[in-house]
């Protein structure tokens, strides 16, 4: 062993440990490896930021901005909302809602499948009497196994695909990954329509700061715009009831109301007067082309650059709109600013909303330009909540994001385009459809998993460079000279599954990747069946909270303990190792070619 070689498994061995520790964010132990990595010559510093720049860290990004804007467009609700009306048991609940995440995050990243069912999952466990703890666990380990059919569907595979063309010269292709991963979906799908018993049925869900007000009730109202689709005749194929929206009130376009009569024509001009949550009255929008009302015309904001920002906000007693209403007041002519909704704890505002008189502590939803929103909120006393997104009155491409997800993997398929150009192009033609904002793009991005890739990207390769990659490689070959192809198989995958739910998946990967080569070489065994075992393994975290998102963002809404994942998930990863092997084995193979 060389200096540098020692100097590099010690730079790797102490960030191991510190990720294991869990005292330190993974992203800042990753970034200060870096640092000592280049500081300490064993990352030549011409390629200490390579791993920014690499084609893992494109398509991650690209893959969470079309994931964020597929859940915004409102496409997915519609379709699953339906259906879980009729169910009524966790037996029922469990393998439907478990199984569309899965089905889900086979063309869509796990994570991004996983957050856009939770809403529905949690509020049919709400409403059903049952708890949302049998549901979330059960749906995050399939999106988990959905998410190792396709390259895109989790980060290991893009990874393990960026390690075969570092070494090879060639990449995985998109659908590579699904006779292994669509036959481990569909075992695991079967365990977890069971297995979900396995769970406690006590826990108590954890509110998360954006779920702290739920039940807020919004006042707000629409326009029947000129181009209404004739398949939406009147009030009842709206079908509000369904979207936990009630409809408070009808004007038609000369001004007078109307009874509110599910049986009314809707026209051109005529004002929906609605009552419900935001995330309810926003999904609404979203999903019907309904405008949103304007005292006059569309704001413009101060610069043309400036992006419209929606955001939630309390009257304070000093505020000057106290007694006055957005019409008398002339909001937008004199502030520059439009009011969306505005909500009255315990009592239902059924006046126009121009004509709503404000009273200390109203929450008001109101939009305006980004340079003007905080000398806006300072002017009229409004005391902003904590910031997120707003989406009443929002509305976006409803199929766009969709379509450009399945034009980017028809295109990386049948090979025009290269999977990182083709998920950037995705990525930019969202935002320039309107279906994503910038800002909302940037949100939508996990600067801790990008910045994770990328600061250890350049510390694999050093070790790969210098030997180091290599010289594990022969250690683990001389150890298991004389074992069976299929144990050392197996081997790789019980590794990569141990690691993960301690050090994350993304930094296993690159970690034993390039070990699982080499040691394919030294044996002569097939590289690639050991990179989808390693792929498999790191990808199948079923053990903790902490080794993947899926299972960080289900902790909190389930209410589950830290234990409660290996009660589930140590039988179901025992199912993935004794079926994965073999099935393997079957598809690529044992012995190199």
């Amino acid at each position: 062993m060389t200096f540098e070689q020692g100097l590099s498994f010690a730079i790797v061995g102490a960030a191991v440990a510190l990720f294991a520790s869990g005292r330190f964010r993974y992203d800042a132990v990753a970034l200060g490896a870096l640092l000592v990595g280049v500081l300490t010559g064993v990352i030549d510093q011409k390629r200490a930021f390579s791993g920014f720049t690499s084609d893992v860290v494109i398509v991650i990004a690209g893959a969470l901005i079309l994931s964020a804007a597929i859940t915004r467009s409102g496409v997915i609700e519609p379709i699953v909302t339906p259906l879980a009306r009729n169910l009524r048991t966790p037996r029922s609940q469990v393998p439907v809602m478990a199984g569309l995440t899965g089905l889900f995050a086979m063309v869509n990243k796990n994570v991004g499948a996983l957050a856009a069912l939770m809403p529905v999952a949690i509020r049919l466990g709400r409403s059903e009497k049952s708890s949302p703890s049998l549901l979330l666990m059960p749906m995050s380990f399939m999106a988990l196994l959905g998410g190792l059919v396709t390259l895109v569907g989790t980060s290991t595979n893009i990874i393990v695909s960026q390690v075969r063309e570092d070494t090879f010269g060639k990449p995985f292709a998109m659908f590579d990954f699904a006779p292994v991963g669509l036959g481990l979906t569909f075992v695991g799908f079967v365990f977890l329509s069971f297995g979900w018993r396995m769970l406690p049925r006590d826990r108590a869900p954890r509110a998360a700061l954006q779920e702290a007000r739920a039940g807020v009730q919004y006042a707000t109202e629409a326009d029947v715009p000129a181009n209404w689709p004739d398949s939406l005749a009147t009030v009842a194929d709206l079908k509000l009831g369904d979207r936990n929206v009630q409809l408070t009130g009808l004007i038609d376009p000369a001004g007078d109301r109307r009874p509110v009569d599910p049986a009314t024509r809707l026209e051109p001009g005529m004002v929906l007067q609605l009552r419900g949550e935001e995330e309810a009255l926003g999904t609404l929008f979203q999903q019907f082309p309904l405008a949103q009302v304007r005292e006059n015309a569309p704001i413009k904001p101060e610069e043309a650059n400036e992006e419209l920002r929606s955001i939630e906000a309390v009257v304070e007693a000093r505020s000057p709109l106290i007694g006055m209403s957005a019409g008398m007041v002339a909001l937008q002519r004199t502030f520059g600013a439009k009011l969306l909704a505005v909500s009255r704890e315990g009592q239902p505002l059924r006046e126009r909303l121009s004509e709503v008189r404000f009273q200390p502590g109203d929450l008001v939803v109101i939009q305006a330009g980004e340079g003007s929103l905080a000398g806006l909120l300072q002017d009229l006393r409004l005391l902003p909540l904590a910031e997120r997104v707003v989406t009443i009155g929002t509305s976006r491409a409803r199929y766009g994001p969709i379509l450009l997800l399945a034009a980017a993997i028809t295109l990386v398929a049948l090979k025009v385009l290269t999977v990182a150009v083709a998920f950037f192009a995705a990525a930019v033609l969202v935002i320039a459809i309107g279906s994503l904002s910038m800002r909302e793009a940037y949100r939508a991005l996990e600067p801790e998993v990008l910045v994770l890739i990328g600061a250890l990207t350049p510390i694999s390769e050093a070790i790969h460079a210098n030997g180091g990659t290599a010289l594990i490689a022969h250690g683990l070959a001389s150890v298991l000279a004389g074992a069976s192809p299929i144990v050392v198989l197996g081997g790789m995958m019980l590794a990569a599954m141990l690691c993960a739910p301690f050090l994350h998946n993304a930094p296993t990967v690159l970690i034993l990747a390039p070990i699982g080569v080499g040691l394919a070489q030294q044996l002569g065994l097939n590289a690639d069946a050991l990179l989808m075992a390693v792929a498999t393994g790191a990808g199948c975290d079923f053990l903790t909270p902490i080794g993947h998102q899926c299972n960080t963002l289900v902790r909190g809404p389930g209410g589950y303990r830290f234990g409660d994942y290996a009660r589930l998930g140590f039988p179901l990863s025992f199912i993935v190792i004794l079926l994965g092997t073999p099935l393997i084995a079957a598809v690529w193979g044992l012995h190199a070619g």
